[in-house]
């Protein structure tokens, strides 16, 4: 894909891998649609791109996809067709099974997995009529294997990676591409903002995500992967390892689990 003259919708924009990957988009000529919660952090992502005039702001909250079709119409009449979708907004845990109420649970698989399809679905039909477009998700290496006290978060990952795998299947012939994305350690807020078991922020930098790679270089290996049509990609360092151990030796992995000290 040459993304030059392309419009790019991307959730999760107004930090980390998303503001990252609207940098990029932006620099390589796309116009970048960017949404998230927050509309002055969205302004200042913006601000931040090359051709900042040529991008749009779209406020939206993934627990609230009821709104979805209508924001998809609004942006679609004022943006023009919708080249690639990156769903990369999201949330996730510290917490254990036991301790994490329910309401926590529901809240997680509401932004990630049913916020997720809900905007795919209300962008998809444009796409097929044109018969064109690709379709990104920003998974996780939880979307491969789980580790403790993240037990919603890789449950809505595992999720994407099932639905998306049939759309794939589904929307091939209509020249609609889809690429799963498995971030493993990138230095981004994600364990800051990620829920307790009471539903609180953890409000704390995870260690090995402190040492992860800079959202930057995920960006650019994502785009990589869309230009070469990947279906699924693993970024990140030796943690990626994880997804082989799960295939090839997945009781050797479960033993690793158990011993690995988790925050």
């Amino acid at each position: 894909m040459d993304f030059s003259g392309k419009v790019v919708w991307i959730t999760g924009a107004s930090s980390g891998i998303g503001a990252a990957l609207a940098r990029a988009l932006g620099s390589r000529g796309a116009r970048v649609v960017l949404s998230a919660r927050r509309a002055d952090a969205l302004e200042a992502v913006r601000a931040s791109c090359s051709r900042p005039e040529t991008h749009y702001v779209a406020p939206l909250d993934l627990a609230a996809s009821g709104t979805f079709a209508d924001l998809a119409r609004h942006v679609l009449d004022t943006v023009g067709p919708i080249d690639m979708l990156v769903n990369n907004g999201g949330i996730s845990q510290r917490g254990s099974v036991v301790e994490t109420d329910l309401s926590v649970v529901r809240r997680i698989m509401e932004v990630n997995f049913f916020g997720t399809v809900a905007l795919t679905q209300a962008v998809l039909p444009s796409m097929l009529a044109r018969r064109t477009g690709h379709i990104v998700v920003v998974s996780s290496l939880m979307g491969k294997f789980a580790t403790p006290r993240r037990s919603t978060y890789a449950a809505s990952k595992h999720a994407l990676h099932g639905f998306f795998d049939a759309l794939r299947a589904e929307v091939w012939e209509a020249g609609i591409r889809v690429t799963v994305v498995c971030p493993g350690y990138v230095r981004t807020d994600i364990s800051r903002h990620a829920l307790t078991a009471v539903g609180t922020p953890y409000a704390r930098m995870d260690p090995g995500q402190e040492r992860g790679m800079p959202p930057e270089a995920c960006a650019e290996r994502i785009l990589r992967a869309v230009q070469k049509g990947k279906h699924e990609v693993l970024i990140g360092g030796k943690e990626t390892g994880g997804a082989y151990l799960k295939r090839f030796f997945p009781g050797l992995l479960n033993r690793v689990i158990r011993r690995v000290p988790v925050t």
